[in-house]
C-alpha cells in the first residue's frame, strides 16, 4: 500500500501505513511468493515470442523499418521482412507468414510480447488469437518488459 500511495505522489512513512492499517484492525498480508516478470519470462519461455521493429538507414540515405520477432527459449531472430512504409496490411502478411512458419517447424508459441507501436496495428492481435497465441502488450513506458527484442 505504500507503494501505491507513493506512486500516486503521497509522502508517508511505511510505519505510518502500518499503524493506520493496525488501527483499522487489517492485519498485514501473509507471506507470498510473488511471480516476477522475470519469473514469468523463464517459466513461458518455450512458448513465448517477442517483436519489435528495428528502424534504419541504408547507405543511400532511406529509412528502412526492419520487423522480427525473438523466440525467448533459444534466442532465434526471425527477420519477417523490411519496408520502407510499413502498412497495417504489410505488417498482417507478415505476422501470418511467421504464424504458418512456426505451424510448420513445428514450433508452439502461447504468448507474442509486443509494444504499443502505432506501426503494430490490432489487426496481428486477431491473427495471432486465431492462431492460439495471446498477445501480451508492454506496459505504458516501460521498454525493459520488451527488452529481449530491443534490438537496437
Amino acid at each position: 500500500m505504500h507503494g501505491e500511495l507513493t506512486t500516486l505522489g503521497i509522502k508517508v512513512a511505511p510505519s505510518t501505513v502500518w499503524e493506520i492499517l493496525k488501527t483499522e484492525g487489517i492485519d498485514p498480508a501473509p507471506q507470498r511468493s510473488v511471480t516476477t516478470w522475470a519469473d514469468f519470462l523463464r517459466s513461458q519461455a518455450e512458448t513465448l515470442l517477442a517483436c519489435d521493429f528495428i528502424e534504419t538507414v541504408t547507405r543511400t540515405g532511406q529509412r528502412q523499418y526492419i520487423l522480427a520477432v525473438i523466440e525467448h527459449a533459444n534466442r532465434r531472430i526471425r527477420i519477417l521482412g523490411t519496408t520502407a512504409h510499413p502498412t497495417a496490411g504489410w505488417v498482417a502478411q507478415a505476422i501470418k507468414n511467421l504464424v504458418m512458419d512456426l505451424e510448420d517447424a513445428g514450433r508452439r508459441a502461447r504468448h507474442l510480447i509486443r509494444d504499443r507501436d502505432g506501426k503494430l496495428p490490432a489487426l496481428i492481435d486477431e491473427v495471432l488469437a486465431d492462431a492460439g497465441i495471446q498477445t501480451v502488450l508492454c506496459g505504458v513506458r516501460v521498454p525493459r518488459m520488451n527488452a529481449m527484442a530491443l534490438l537496437r
